[in-house]
């Protein structure tokens, strides 16, 4: 019996896809098998045909305005979770997260909560920073980039960072751009089913049915070509850095965005007041952090820095025996798999010590075991390019200084994050140290934090998930928190002595909400002209 092949969503219809390159099907992360289904790897053509419809659909969008765009990412929200627990068993299915707390009451309603958050922001308006100059008649505001984004979503988050429906999705289309979305193989099920959902609150919303597209995969030669082309608006990519870099380098050559989060390793400083007032209690925290979630997560400490004495000594044996204790669970794929395994080897190579894990487990699927390393400062400073590696899974490497001075430079060779973290003493005894490294780290990182993890990323509109390259391809966005993250879709609209009625409803003497905030003769204000 013939299996079946997944249709795409292309041109406001779902169809079977036009003479594909190959063809691949999910596999279960606790067994090793595929999943039932193929999924296509569509070819160039394809892409071009949904490029075209999705500046149809740009145009047709643009006389709609922000409350018909806020409508669907409402009725989106509810027609997923209409479907939640078909969603939810497909999500485990195929990566293998566990359905409860993390897929069902943990990132299912961040997701669904993210499309609200932005609906909510569409309807506000005030994110588009509408900014008037009525001596000069100038006015200027954030529009949309008349083209579609284009979505690579990870393998790590099905629900959160989809490319249908997960951070990137909202906030371009919230900025009133069409997407055409990338599914992640690792999960190209439950990308289908939030498609299937996004397709009817399309209809429900009387939308454009072109705003949203959605292929499986496709080549990676395609994918250049994809960002690069004359009617691609922006490209938002999340995943590795080698990838990322290529998309990057394509699109940077015609002079189209492209928002990317690549790696980071999110270090953690002790200070040695920290390390012997409450060693025990921080590296429990250190190991729940590192093992949470397989590791997988971006915001995973990879770097532990700690001074070589008998407190820091202590707090690595501590964060040993809780890697020990804490079962490794499973990871979404066998590149995971292969991953960690090439860095272990690597580390070896680099002279470090293996000081928990380092192998993959026996039985079926992709199992790996925590691992911790250790190296020494002087090691570390001799090739930060060894020890400064982004692994994903539950692995980390403590780097042992020989004293505060060494731990400075060891915080001045780092490449940019996303996060990093401080231990201090509650005492204050640390005050003075902090004081020297904050420095160093402060333009390194997107998030700075204190005396806490860096894996927990809330929608909060004050939240930076973003930092320096390579966490990033530019400092001065985030991925999470809205409205702020609509910025990296949206383009700058400027209209001169343009007359009243031909202005965007956001800048005329009107408020057109009575809520808006716009800056009007430098004055933030909700009031009419």
């Amino acid at each position: 019996m013939k299996e079946e092949t997944h249709k795409i969503l292309i041109g406001g219809r779902w169809r079977e896809p036009r003479e594909p390159a190959r063809s691949f099907a999910a596999v279960d992360p606790t067994t090793g098998n595929s999943l039932p289904g193929l999924y296509p790897v569509s070819g160039f053509i394809e892409l071009e045909e949904a490029l075209k419809a999705a500046r149809g659909a740009a145009s047709e969008l643009r006389p709609l305005g922000p409350d018909a765009l806020a409508r669907f990412l409402d009725l989106f929200a509810a027609a997923a979770e209409a479907r939640r627990e078909e969603l939810v068993a497909m999500a485990h299915r195929e990566t293998a997260l566990p359905e409860e707390p993390r897929l069902r009451s943990t990132e299912f309603p961040r997701f669904a909560g993210q499309l609200r958050q932005a609906a909510a922001a569409s309807r506000d308006r005030s994110w588009c920073r509408a900014t008037i100059d009525t001596k000069l008649n100038l006015r200027s505001k954030y529009g949309p980039l008349g083209g579609p984004v284009i979505v690579f979503s990870p393998n790590n988050f099905p629900f959160a960072f989809n490319a249908v429906g997960g951070g990137d999705f909202a906030a371009a289309l919230a900025a009133g751009n069409p997407v055409i979305a990338k599914a992640n193989p690792g999960h190209p099920g439950t990308t289908r089913l939030l498609a299937e959902a996004a397709f009817q609150a399309l209809h429900a919303s009387g939308l454009p049915l072109a705003l949203v597209q959605m292929f499986y995969h496709f080549e990676a030669r395609d994918g250049l070509r994809l960002v690069a082309h004359p009617l691609t608006g922006a490209t938002a990519f999340t995943g590795s850095r080698s990838a990322g870099l290529h998309l990057k380098e394509s699109a940077d050559k015609a002079g189209k965005p492209i928002s990317l989060e690549l790696s980071s390793l999110n270090p953690v400083f002790v200070l040695p007041g920290a390390a012997a007032e409450r060693g025990g209690e921080i590296a429990a925290e250190l190991a729940a952090s590192c093992t949470m979630g397989s590791g997988q997560f971006c915001t995973k400490p990879g770097v532990v820095v700690l001074v070589d004495d008998e407190s820091g000594r202590s707090l690595l044996e501590a964060m040993k025996r809780n890697f020990e204790a804490q079962p490794a669970g499973y990871l979404v794929s066998e590149n995971v798999l292969a991953g960690m395994q090439k860095s272990v080897d690597a580390l070896l190579r680099a002279r470090a010590s293996l000081v928990a894990g380092g192998r993959a487990l026996e039985g079926p699927g992709f199992r790996f075991a925590n691992t911790l390393f250790r190296t020494t400062g002087r090691l570390f400073l001799s090739a930060p390019e060894a020890f400064a590696v982004e692994v994903f899974g539950a692995f980390s490497v403590a780097v042992l200084v020989e004293g505060f001075d060494e731990m400075k430079e060891v915080a001045a060779r780092l490449e940019g994050n996303l996060t990093a973290s401080v231990y201090s003493a509650r005492s204050g005894e640390d005050d003075t140290l902090y004081d020297r490294i904050e420095p160093l780290l402060r333009p390194k990182v997107g998030r700075l934090l204190n005396d806490k993890m860096p894996t927990g990323v809330a929608v909060s509109p004050a939240m930076v998930h973003g930092g320096p390259f390579p966490a990033t391809g530019h400092p001065g966005f985030t991925s999470v928190g809205i409205p702020p993250s609509f910025l990296r879709f949206a383009a700058l609209h400027g209209y001169d002595n343009v007359r009243p009625h031909r202005l965007p409803p956001e800048l005329r003497d009107e408020n057109p909400t009575g809520r808006m905030w716009r800056l009007v003769d430098g004055e933030w204000t909700q009031r009419n002209i």
